[in-house]
């Protein structure tokens, strides 16, 4: 009787409902882990019944970066688009590191949603307004998405989540790495991960800044 209850007050299974368990299982176990059983068996249904919302594992995994894709802030409408870039690129590495798994599917051609295509066409518009050609616009876009992805990989494989982490592996690595030996990376480990006030995030932007300062609008219809 208890487990008719339970059943009778049971949300309808739909493809959002799928789409969030599958996003929380990667979440925790990567993209490995969402298989279609494992999926049902967190909604507490029938791996088959999934079907009926979902045709197959590549729809779903294109459902999950799609709503990647929905988190990330859009650009602004500005006559700014280095801002409107800077913006939007910060939102992405933000949403990225929430959903590590993501970053090796954004581009992958399993996605083609609404969120994604929506994405795409405003930074292209940021890019477009602020007086690129469509050639260096899509140009700009694959060079800041390509810094953004390779850091974002570096950041979630890194040994360490926090400063008390880092300063722990740092401390190791300089043990290992004797300055008569390894005379430059000793002294990367002492004068940048081990200095006071290393932050991620200022290297982040350091990075993000020197590709915005190198693009430059070409004003050319194309």
């Amino acid at each position: 009787m208890a487990e008719r209850g339970a059943r009778a007050k049971r949300a309808p299974l739909s493809r959002e409902r799928i789409v969030t368990a599958a996003m929380a299982l990667a979440d925790e176990k990567g993209e490995a882990g969402v298989t279609m059983r494992a999926v049902a068996a967190r909604l507490g249904v029938e791996a088959m019944s999934l079907y009926n919302h979902v045709a197959r594992r590549e729809e779903l995994l294109g459902g999950m970066v799609d709503r990647v894709f929905g988190e990330i802030e859009l650009p602004a409408s500005t006559n700014d688009w280095k801002q409107a870039l800077r913006d939007r690129t910060n939102s992405a590495r933000t949403v990225l590191r929430r959903h590590p798994w993501a970053v090796s599917l954004m581009d992958s051609g399993k996605a083609t949603g609404p969120a994604l295509l929506r994405h795409h066409d405003a930074v292209l518009g940021a890019l477009r307004a602020g007086g690129f050609s469509v050639a260096m616009a899509t140009r700009a876009f694959s060079v800041i998405d390509s810094y953004l992805y390779g850091f974002v990989i570096q950041e979630v494989s890194l040994p360490f989540a926090n400063s008390a982490e880092l300063e722990e592996v740092a401390g190791d690595l300089a043990q290992e790495l004797p300055a008569d030996t390894y005379p430059h990376l000793a002294e990367v480990v002492a004068g940048q991960l081990l200095a006071p006030g290393y932050d991620p995030d200022a290297e982040f932007a350091f990075g993000l800044e020197l590709i915005l300062g190198a693009l430059q609008p070409d004003d050319v219809e194309s």
